[in-house]
Formats: C-alpha cells, sequence, structure tokens
C-alpha cells in the first residue's frame, strides 16, 4: 500500500510503496501525472538506487506518470532471502504494477535495467507497449567491454569510494563528458551508497549471469528506442547496432556521450525519449 507523499530531489510530487509478490520485496516510487498514455517505468543501472534517475525525471514530459524501484538490496528495498534471476524480478513487477492498477506501461531500461526491460518486453507482451533500451546488449553473449573495464565492475567501490570515482574511475568506465570533468561523476553518483549495497550488488550480477536475449529478440516486436553512446567502454555502441538488426521494430540513435549520459546530460536525451513514446 501507499505510503504519505514523499519528497524527492525536483519539483514532482511522489508517492512511495512497498510490495512484495513472488518473494521479493521492492520500493517502488511513482511520480504521478496527467497524461492518459502509459506510464513509463524506469529500470535504474547496477547498484543504483532509484535516485539516480531523478534528472532523467525532472527532464521528461511533467504530464508523464512515471516509476521507479530499488532493486533486491539496493536502497529501501530489502535485499533477497536467496538469489533470484531477472524472470523471477520481472513476473514481480508485473504483479506490482498490476497491485497498482496499471495494467499497461512503457518500459526504460538502463544497463542493467535495459537486461530487465528486455525481460518484460519478452515475458509481459501485453504488459508493456513501447520499450526504450539504454547503454545497454544482450548480455552474456554481446560485444564485450575490454577485460580491464569488466574488472573494475565487480566491486561497488564506484559507490562506495568517491576518491576512486573523482581519481579516474569515472572517465575510465563512464567515458563520455566523464573523460572532460570527473566532478560530473561524482555529481551524479554520490548519493547512490547504501548499507546493503555489497549484497544487493552481487545479488544483481548473479542475477544476470548466463542471461542472454540474443535468441528472443527477434520474438520482441513492440515498437523499441535504443540508445546507445558513441563512447561508452562498458558497453561498446555495436551492441546497439547488433539489437536494432534483431529486433524488427526498432529504431537506433547513436548519440555523443558515453554510459550515463542519460543522468548527466538528462535534457539532451529526455525529448527523444518523449518523442518516441509519444509518436502516433
Amino acid at each position: 500500500m501507499p505510503t504519505d507523499p514523499i519528497e524527492l530531489a525536483g519539483g514532482r510530487s511522489a508517492v512511495e510503496h512497498q510490495l512484495n509478490h513472488h518473494g521479493l520485496s521492492l520500493r517502488l516510487v511513482v511520480n504521478p501525472g496527467t497524461s492518459i498514455a502509459p506510464p513509463l517505468l524506469l529500470m535504474n543501472g547496477i547498484g543504483a538506487r532509484l535516485e539516480l534517475m531523478q534528472p532523467l525525471v525532472d527532464a521528461l514530459d511533467p504530464t508523464r506518470t512515471l516509476i521507479r524501484f530499488d532493486a533486491p538490496g539496493i536502497g529501501g528495498s530489502p535485499r533477497s532471502c536467496r538469489p533470484y534471476r531477472l524472470r523471477r524480478l520481472v513476473k514481480a513487477l508485473a504483479a506490482m504494477l498490476e497491485e497498482l492498477g496499471y495494467t499497461q506501461v512503457d518500459v526504460l531500461g538502463l544497463s542493467w535495467g535495459g537486461g530487465v526491460a528486455q525481460q518484460f518486453a519478452f515475458t509481459q507482451r501485453a504488459q508493456c507497449r513501447r520499450l526504450v533500451l539504454v547503454s545497454t546488449g544482450t548480455g552474456s553473449i554481446m560485444a564485450p567491454a575490454n577485460p580491464r573495464i569488466l574488472t573494475k565492475m565487480l566491486t561497488p567501490s564506484r559507490f562506495t569510494n568517491p576518491s576512486r570515482l573523482l581519481g579516474g574511475l569515472g572517465q575510465e568506465l563512464y567515458g563520455g563528458s566523464m573523460r572532460k570533468d570527473p566532478t560530473v561523476a561524482f555529481a551524479a553518483l554520490k548519493d547512490q551508497k547504501t548499507d546493503t549495497i555489497t549484497t544487493g550488488y552481487f545479488l544483481q550480477l548473479g542475477s544476470a549471469a548466463m542471461w542472454t536475449s540474443l535468441f528472443f529478440l527477434p520474438l520482441v516486436r513492440k515498437r523499441t528506442l535504443i540508445l546507445a553512446g558513441d563512447d561508452d567502454p562498458l558497453v561498446p555502441s555495436i551492441n546497439g547496432q547488433i539489437m536494432h538488426r534483431l529486433m524488427p521494430k526498432s529504431e537506433l540513435h547513436i548519440y555523443e556521450g558515453g554510459h550515463v549520459t542519460l543522468i548527466t546530460e538528462a535534457d539532451e536525451l529526455a525529448p527523444k525519449i518523449d518523442a518516441f513514446l509519444d509518436a502516433d
């Protein structure tokens, strides 16, 4: 059930929910809007709580209803008592949306959240109207980042140790504007530390281990916008091209930027997302 309205950064009202389905308990925040269009469900990157999406929330059409959640063990969501897979998380999210009265949503996934979004579009066909995939790929079978970069993803230290982020890790991991001004990375990610981040982080890593969408993406016939940065060290833009070729109703936009440009320069990508979601 919803709690009282809460205050987050930005000017939009927000209502928080704590729901439990399929053995997963999640914190969800809804920013209600006046539009009759389906709500937009935002799926975050690994290790980040829902507040990370606030710059995008502020940049999107204020009449659009937005829904965010913390993954198990991150932010306000308690950690799962056992490991979970993306399919189970998607089923839990679908049930929670139905409990809140949302029978159909648009879905946006960033990085790890892009994998959840792909699984949602495939598993919950009737519940997903349109799909936006940002800085993401097809999972365990994809064009990989440099192994040296991948090893740095095995620890959540970029969230818990700001000095590492400012000392060059931000530029190395995220590319784009992070190379010119590492303080941008710190400003975007400094509030992501949580008491349970280590457990939650590794649960997220495990949830996508051996998972791939490569074989089912041709069956996802939702209108899809794929956004890929031309300087993304974590998910090279060729992955966006691969998904575009696999998905029959997709369009690809390669932007100038890195892995988290959606957050650090939300004003640049939000109009593209709004236009796609509102198109006939």
